[in-house]
């Protein structure tokens, strides 16, 4: 078996330049929010945030991705207001502490985005691909900051009840779209070396919706933008794992749910599709996995 040569690309970001491609980077999720679905309200104080946001540097996170909003299913939205409140201290805390970290602002509000990037961060992803605030691309090319457009299929409070999708228009429903949002973002004057491709796991997409995007994921390079990976501790990985134990042996010999394998066997999955950042709640076990996945692709 063999791997095509994963692309290189220049990523531009507000005040720097980062290599993708000669290895797999690594984007640690830090949610400063009560309700995420895997962590909500572990890092929601500044000083345990902060704590957090040091040991996934230290564990050798490339990029801190800073959010202070859910996007779970049926969470309730916030104004920018409320989301500046959580997220500014926790920035500027990390950034006072080190210096020369990489922050990513996660928010889909151009107001957010804007003071963010202001006090240093660096990148803004937003899950909505610049679609659910007009002014979010306009911002972001003003701001000259690097964009990551993410694929989301509906609202999440629209997620349970979408028409379902069948394997063969998983891929083409993500191109048609990153394309869509990739051209209007460069039409609003983003540079196109400033952006960064995420086709959305589990974002509108059912469980076994995910296994085709995942299959295919290197047919987005036909775009020509780096891609950004999150699968991490994605309920799709476990669900299939916990049907596979449940299926082999007593469900008294415990879930799949807490297990770092789901996430691991994905990522790598993702790195040798190509892509060049993974978006990761446990930085550690998604280093390891993406040095051998990188000699992998080397060879």
């Amino acid at each position: 078996m063999s791997f095509a040569l994963r692309p290189y690309f220049d990523w531009c970001l507000r005040t720097r330049t980062v290599a993708l491609g000669p290895r797999t980077l690594i984007m640690g999720i830090l949610n400063v929010t009560p309700d995420s679905f895997s962590d909500g309200g572990q890092y929601f104080d500044t000083s345990t945030a902060l704590n957090h946001a040091l040991e996934m540097l230290d564990d050798g996170a490339d990029i801190l991705d800073l959010g202070g909003e859910s996007t779970r299913p049926n969470a309730v939205p916030l104004t920018p207001a409320e989301e500046l409140v959580r997220v500014l201290p926790v920035l500027q805390a990390i950034l006072a502490a080190r210096l020369d970290a990489i922050v990513s602002i996660d928010t889909y509000h151009a107001e957010t985005a804007r003071r963010a990037v202001e006090a240093g961060a660096e990148i803004v992803n937003d899950v909505s691909g610049h679609l659910w605030d007009d002014a979010m691309s306009h911002t972001c090319a003003a701001l000259r900051c690097g964009a990551i457009l993410m694929h989301t299929r509906g609202r999440p409070n629209e997620w349970r009840t979408l028409p379902p999708l069948e394997s063969d228009e998983v891929i083409p429903l993500i191109l048609a779209d990153l394309k869509a949002r990739s051209h209007s973002a460069i039409a609003a004057g983003i540079v196109r070396e400033s952006i960064v491709l995420d086709p959305g796991f589990g974002f509108g997409k059912a469980f076994d919706e995910n296994y085709p995007l995942l299959a295919h994921l290197d047919q987005l390079h036909t775009l020509g933008f780096p891609i950004l990976a999150g699968v991490s501790r994605k309920s799709f990985l476990t669900r299939t794992l916990n049907a596979t134990l449940l299926s082999s042996r007593s469900a008294a010999e415990g879930s799949a749910s807490s297990s770092h394998a789901p996430t691991t066997v994905a990522n790598t999955a993702a790195i040798l599709a190509g892509a060049h950042i993974l978006r990761v709640h446990d930085v550690r076990p998604a280093r390891d996995a993406a040095s051998i996945a990188d000699r992998i692709l080397t060879n």
